[in-house]
Order: C-alpha cells, then structure tokens, then sequence
C-alpha cells in the first residue's frame, strides 16, 4: 500500500486528510445459506456497513476529542502505517481487555476493533489520550465510533464469528488473483482445504481451512496486508456459509481435499500444481516471474509443523502479458455498446478504458451503430474493465460492457465516424498507456467510477478558472469542487482533486478531457492532463 510518487502518476491523496463528513459504506448483500456450490460465477458482495464519524478528532493529540462521540464497544482506529495487518493492532491492544473482531480498511490507514467489553474500549482512548499508543511502531489515534458493533456478514450471534470459512475481498486487484496465488498465500498459515474465486463484484474469494483456529490465525495475519506491492490488498471478513462445495478444479476453484475433481487442461505451457505439497514457488507462461517479495508471518500465526517455511514466497507480477509474450491471450477483447454515436470516438474510449489496462487497438463496428471492440493488454484487464465499466452512464445511455468472442481486433472495414475520425485506431505504442511495465502498472489504483476526479501532471501556472473554462470549451459540466495539493519545492507539475455534481458528470469529463494537451507560452512541449478516479467520494 505505498504511496505513489508524483509526477505522471497516480498521488495518494494527502495522508492527513480526516474528513469532517460522515461516511456511511454500502451494506452487507445477503448471502446464500448452507453450503455454496461452485458454476459459474457465485458468491456474496460484502462490504463494511460501519458508519466511520471523523469529526471527533482533533488535530494531532493521541486521543482526540474522544468526548464528542458516546462511548462504545467498538474504537475507530487512524494513522496506520501501510503495513499494518490484524495481527499487529491484536497484539498492541489486547492488554485493554478481549477484542471479538476487527475490521481493516486499508486503503484509508484505519481500522475498528470491537472489544468484548465496553471498559475495555473505554481502557483505550482514555489511555491513548494520555500516552501515545504504537501499533507497528507508528503512533496510532482513537476514539468511540458511533458504531455500536461491527456488522459480520456471518453468524451474527456468535461475536467471535466461528468459522473456518473466510471471505477475502481483493480491494485494487492490478494483477491476476488465482486459486494458485491464494493457497500460496493462505497455506503457510493454515491448512487450506478448498478455495473459490468469484469475479461478479470485482475480485472476491472464499477460502474452507482445516479449522476455526486456522481461520482465525489466517484472518489475523494476512487481514489489510498486500498480496504484491501496493496492490492486491486483501481485506478479510468470516463468511456465511459453514463449508464450501467446489465441483470442478481449475483456476477459480480447487478442492485440495480431492486433487482429480473435474481435472481440466489448463492450457497450453502451464503446469500442473501441486495439490497436497509444497506449493510451487513460481508460475510459467501466465505472467510471472519467480519470486517475489518474502512476507514474515508473525510467529504466533505460523503454522506448527516444521516443514512450514516462515517466510511466504509469492509470485513477482510483471506487466501486461502481451508485452511479455507478444501474443494476445484469449478474452483479451471487450465489446462495448451504448456508445452516444456523435460524442464517442476512439480516442475517447481509451481515454476511459485506459484506467484499467493497457489498449491495443479500438475499432467501432460499422454493423452495429454505437457499438466498439477494445482490444487490452490481457484478460485480466478486460476483466477490470467489465467489473468496473459495465452499466455505467455516458452521455444519456448505458454502457454495455462483456467479453469478446474475438480474439484480437482487425482493422478491417473502416470508415469515418460522425466526428470525422477514423473507426479504427492502434494505441499499442501510445505513451498514455499506464501498464507497460511493472512499475508503472503498480502505482496504478484501481478505481470504479466516482463523482471525484485526480488530476496530475499539469503545469504549475494551471488555475481553476482553468480548468473550467478548459470544461466549457469542451462542452462538458463544469466541476462543483476544486483542491490542489500543495507541491513540493523541486516539483515542475501540480496535482489534485475535481468533485462534479454527480458520478455521471465526472465520467464524461474523463472521456473527454483525459490526456488533453496543455500548452503554454514559451514551453517547448505540452504537458498530458492525466485523469483517474480518486480514492475520494468527496472532496
């Protein structure tokens, strides 16, 4: 969960920004009971339903104005270091009385901890309202959330949440999350038994361990940590149902208690993993290289066995696949409808689906008014794109976003669309590609639409009434809500946040004005406005 440098890239939003407005976070989707069988796509859309109340902090001191807001059994935890897992707010916080469950959200560097007890939870921000409280060696900050309980999306009757079933929902996944991946991760801490990955509402999986206790110790260790560098977070929930049923064993489903269920080819080049050893340290010929980053587990979450390695080996990512190869794997194409005929041109469909991973080429279909084939870096970018771009509105219709049975796209039948360009471009060489390497892909972050737009790389003499007069030039709703982040003294671009009225408007400013050249007096070259969807609902 680094922070990304600025410059042509994605900026964090200032770490020190504690909203004043409360924020409440869509609740849980209801799950199906008793076991879930594995076909297609199936699973649950969970999502934190706390409410998170930040005006009852004050500035800096450790405590806070803790009195603002009533006392209860759950603490709202700030000022996290990005490595911060469950395991370490437990171990820094359990001298105040039992904690029953935790709740990470890393992506804002907070957490909440229910404790058993409400003194527990009243030992804690009186405490650290008088000495500082470090977890992982950074001084944190609390008071009460006005949560009175952390929702579950399991068994709500059993606080501890006892269950060897665990959710994992992967929050910016920039690389490929596969039942491969996730047993490396999760088997070093407990004996994994079944694995199940669904794609409906971005990337979510459920892991079956061996135990309860397994569960519970994968949970603590691996909660708000990164899968890879600054992406791939996983944020660890119990699930509802008590096992899982897995009928098949492939890439999004594996039943390790039955290593030949269903056995299928996976493909030409790929190896067949190990099901009941060790897990293989690398992959081939699926967009990896051998290792990756060694994660320490805390050794109280290490399993008991002394074949058990204490460090985890995880893959290395690497950029799109195509650059790697130079072939276009299967489903590597998406088909858009919905496209407004007269606004809509290829340079503004890259301009929307470059959030999401590299384009090859965008071709619209002379057959079927309205409708273009992208051609992206691989299938998980398409994935990306689907996840997040399907049914979103643009220019008065809906998008219609899904896989292409075409394998690439050929510039065939071209002809001049209403603007007057042409039906057919290739952007495989454009530089506004953000995927061309794994540096560059990591401090992309993943980002469905949203009303507030960050902006980067624009030159320093870049106003407000900039930026609306460069709206109204392009016919596009004009931005209700405008920062600049302060830039640093050697620092030749600005960045900072647009907010517009609605999520509507924000999308079609993007399609329009990302990537739009700023010239100015006396410069020898324009400078590329980058825009992308910001971590922020609101400014």
């Amino acid at each position: 969960m680094s922070s990304p440098s600025s410059g042509e890239q994605y900026e964090e939003e200032e770490d020190g920004v504690y909203e004043s407005q409360a924020k409440r976070l869509k609740p849980n989707a209801a799950a199906e009971e008793g076991e879930i069988e594995y076909g297609a796509e199936e699973g649950e859309n969970h999502r934190e339903k706390a409410v998170i109340r930040s005006g009852g902090f004050s500035g800096g001191d450790a405590g806070g104005s803790h009195h603002k807001v009533s006392v209860s059994h759950v603490v709202h935890v700030r000022g996290l270091c990005e490595s911060v897992v469950e395991a370490d707010l437990v171990e820094s916080l359990e001298k105040f009385g039992t904690i029953c469950y935790v709740m990470m959200m890393p992506f804002k560097r907070q957490a909440l901890v229910e404790f058993e007890k409400i003194e527990s939870a009243k030992k804690c921000v009186t405490f650290a309202a008088e000495e500082p409280v470090f977890i992982a060696g950074q001084q944190a900050f609390f008071n009460y959330s006005t949560s009175k309980r952390i929702t579950r999306p399991g068994n709500t009757d059993d606080p501890s949440g006892g269950n060897k079933v665990l959710l994992l929902s992967v929050q910016n996944p920039l690389y490929p999350i596969t039942v491969d991946v996730l047993y490396t991760v999760c088997n070093p801490v407990g004996k994994v038994q079944r694995i199940v990955i669904f794609k409906r509402n971005g990337i979510q999986a459920m892991v079956e361990f061996e135990s309860v206790l397994c569960a519970q110790k994968a949970k603590a260790a691996l909660n708000g940590a990164d899968i890879y560098a600054g992406c791939c977070t996983l944020k660890i929930e119990y699930a509802r149902p008590p096992r899982l049923n897995v009928i098949r064993n492939d890439n999004d489903s594996w039943d390790y208690t039955k290593p030949y269920l269903g056995r299928r080819d996976r493909g030409k080049g790929r190896q067949r993993q190990a099901i009941l050893g060790e897990h293989p340290s690398s992959f081939r010929h699926d967009g990896y290289g051998s290792h990756g980053p060694l994660l320490p587990l805390p050794s109280r979450y290490r399993m008991a066995s002394r074949d058990t390695p204490e460090l985890v080996a995880y893959p290395l990512p690497q950029a799109s696949s195509s650059y790697m190869h130079g072939g276009n794997p299967s489903g590597s194409v998406v088909m858009v409808s919905g496209l407004h005929q007269q606004k809509m041109n290829c340079s503004r469909v890259f301009n929307l689906f470059c959030l999401y991973g590299n384009i090859e080429k965008v071709k619209f279909m002379k057959t079927i008014p309205g409708t273009a084939l992208v051609e992206m870096g691989d299938e998980y970018a398409v994935e990306r794109a689907v996840t997040h771009l399907n049914s979103v509105k643009l220019f008065g219709k809906r998008l219609n976003v899904c896989v292409s049975k075409q394998h690439s796209v050929v510039p065939s039948q071209i002809f001049e669309l209403e603007d007057g360009t042409s039906s057919y471009k290739d952007f495989a060489m454009s530089k506004n590609n953000r995927f061309t390497s794994a540096g560059q892909a990591s401090k992309n972050i993943i980002q469905p639409p949203s009303c507030v737009l960050h902006y980067y790389n624009v030159p320093l003499c870049m106003t407000e009434d900039t930026f609306v007069k460069l709206c109204d030039d392009h016919e596009v709703l004009s931005f209700i809500k405008y920062k600049v982040f302060d830039p640093k003294p050697s620092a030749k671009t600005l960045s900072g946040l647009l907010e517009w009225e609605c999520k509507t408007e924000a999308v079609e400013a993007l399609t329009v004005l990302n990537h739009y050249q700023i010239r100015v007096p006396n410069g020898s070259n324009p400078y590329t406005l980058k825009l992308c969807f910001s971590t922020s609902s609101h400014l």
